[in-house]
C-alpha cells in the first residue's frame, strides 16, 4: 500500500465521525437556540469528532475490522452523550 492509499484509508475511516460531528453540531445550533452554549461551534465539532474517532478506534480494536454496525451505534450514542454533557442536560 502506498502513501496515498494509506491517507485515503485514514480519511475514509474518519469520515463517519466527521459527518456525525457536523450533523450534530448543525442540528444542536438549530434545536438548542435558546440555551447559551458553553463552547463555540468549532470547539463542539472538535469534541464530537474526537469522541467519534475514539469510539471508531475502539471498535476497530475490539472487532478487528472497521465498519461494524455495533461500532456505528456506539459512536452515535457516545456523541449524543457528549452533546448532552456539553449542553448540561442534567440541569
Amino acid at each position: 500500500m502506498g502513501f496515498i492509499d494509506a491517507i485515503l484509508h485514514l480519511l475514509n475511516f474518519a469520515a463517519p465521525a466527521a459527518g456525525l460531528a457536523v450533523l450534530v453540531g448543525l442540528m444542536s445550533s438549530v434545536v438548542d437556540r435558546k440555551k447559551p452554549l458553553a463552547l463555540s461551534f468549532m470547539a463542539r465539532l472538535a469534541v464530537y469528532f474526537a469522541v467519534g474517532l475514539v469510539v471508531l478506534a475502539g471498535g476497530l480494536w475490539y472487532f478487528g475490522r472497521d465498519g461494524m454496525m455495533a461500532t456505528y451505534t456506539a459512536m452515535v450514542l457516545a456523541v449524543a452523550t457528549g452533546h448532552w454533557v456539553l449542553g448540561r442536560g442534567w440541569r
